[in-house]
């Protein structure tokens, strides 16, 4: 049985939202992003596989090197999800700063 791992789960480690940061500007080989952490170079791995799984990361061979890059169309269709929450959220905090003015003393 294939485990089908949720988006949300994914990025809800913060080791591999750092990596997703880390290759959002440049794509980068599984060595190069290891080196920015203090974990072993397999604990980074199997992060990226997980991203990879999740398609948030995509990889490209480029000689005899695998460079991973983010997936800008599966974090769009994150950030389309979490849209009406934000959205929520702010007409909420917005309402909040209402009833604080009106009742700051003058």
């Amino acid at each position: 049985m294939k485990l089908r791992r949720d988006v949300f789960q994914a990025i809800a480690d913060p080791t591999r939202r750092a990596i997703i940061t880390l290759v959002a500007a440049n794509a980068m080989t599984p060595s190069a992003i290891a080196e920015n952490f203090d974990y072993s170079r397999q604990t980074i791995s199997k992060h990226i596989q997980i991203l990879t799984e999740c398609e948030i990361l995509e990889q490209e061979q480029k000689g005899r090197e695998i460079y991973y890059q983010l997936n800008p169309n599966r974090m769009k269709a994150i950030a389309e999800f979490i849209e009406p929450f934000r959205k929520l959220w702010d007409d909420r905090f917005n309402k909040l700063e209402e009833v604080m003015k009106k009742h700051q003393p003058k």
